[in-house]
């Protein structure tokens, strides 16, 4: 009898011309998926698949046999995904990506408690300032911004990202407040360079009137993550643009004070994604709604809106 491990390293392999992708896919290594695949044409006694330095090519009886197997091993998955819910005992390992600032801050602190209500759940976590291709490489779920919705793909609004001008009291303590987008332009600047575009981002902001206005503090220092943004801020080196979720605990506690507190840009919300599917797998589905159940109750939403001023 075939082990789940054999024939889900074939098909996905199959589907991807390669051990790499199915890799991904499956939470493995590359190595671990070959010699899967590997013990599968042994125990049948044919060979799968014709294998070359650059891609794997189905054999004639792997053709057939992929044909076989395809549509029953979705159904054995979903219903191990379904028997695992009703047991109430989600299982396996959970692989999330998600930005190092908002993840470090606002979804790894509830880490203890989601793993005290599921004990059964192994966590294997990616913090990265990119948008993954959440089939391609095996990804239960994400949760950022911006992300493009590929078919197959859904998503989960949490809260909007809105970007606020922020500084630290130091730095503004000789300087005036300004009152609009337009004013920061006399002030130094901690911007962010896209590692996607190479182009520094630039925003525009709005007022509750729905005004628009261009905000272009100056370049002078250029980073490429939230967080370093945040705390060359905070010591004193000038002004920056920062999501809300990323400011909150500096402006509660006093580190950064809100300039142009009337304004604010759009940056789209955020939103926990995964694959659209009849039956997700027992953990992701749980994970889900943990997450979306926290800012619930928490009224996150509420509490990281630039547009409160």
């Amino acid at each position: 009898m075939e082990t789940l491990a054999n024939l889900e390293s074939f098909v996905r392999s199959a589907e991807h011309a390669g051990f790499s992708v199915a890799a991904r896919r499956l939470g493995l290594t590359p190595a671990a998926v070959s010699r899967n695949v590997a013990m599968l044409e042994r125990n049948l006694g044919v060979r799968l698949f014709h294998r070359s330095t650059r891609k794997l090519t189905l054999t004639e009886e792997g053709e057939r046999f992929l044909a076989a197997i395809r549509d029953n091993l979705e159904g054995i998955q979903s219903a191990i995904a379904g028997v695992a819910g009703e047991r109430g005992e989600p299982a396996g390992a959970l692989k999330v990506s998600l930005s190092p600032s908002f993840g470090t801050e606002h979804i790894l602190p509830l880490l203890p408690g989601f793993l005290q209500k599921y004990p059964a759940i192994r966590i294997d976590w990616q913090f990265d300032n990119r948008q993954v291709d959440l089939v391609a490489e095996g990804f239960d779920a994400a949760i950022g911004g911006g992300f493009d919705l590929s078919p197959g793909i859904v998503s989960r609004v949490l809260a909007p990202a809105h970007i606020i001008a922020v500084a630290s009291p130091a730095y503004m303590a000789s300087r005036t407040l300004p009152i609009d987008p337009a004013g920061l332009s006399a002030f130094d600047g901690i911007v962010m360079r896209s590692a996607r575009t190479g182009r520094v981002r630039h925003w525009t902001m709005r007022n509750a009137a729905g005004e628009e206005m261009g905000a272009a503090p100056k370049e002078t220092i250029v980073v490429n993550d939230p967080a370093a943004m945040r705390e060359a801020a905070v010591l004193g080196l000038g002004v920056t643009l920062l999501a809300v979720p990323d400011a909150r605990r500096h402006l509660d506690s006093g580190a950064l004070v809100r300039l142009a507190p009337k304004w604010y840009a759009e940056a789209g919300p955020i939103s926990i994604y995964f694959a659209n599917r009849i039956l997700l797998p027992a953990r992701t589905r749980v994970f889900v709604d943990f997450i979306a159940d926290h800012f619930k109750r928490n009224r996150l939403a509420e509490r990281f809106a630039g547009s409160r001023g």
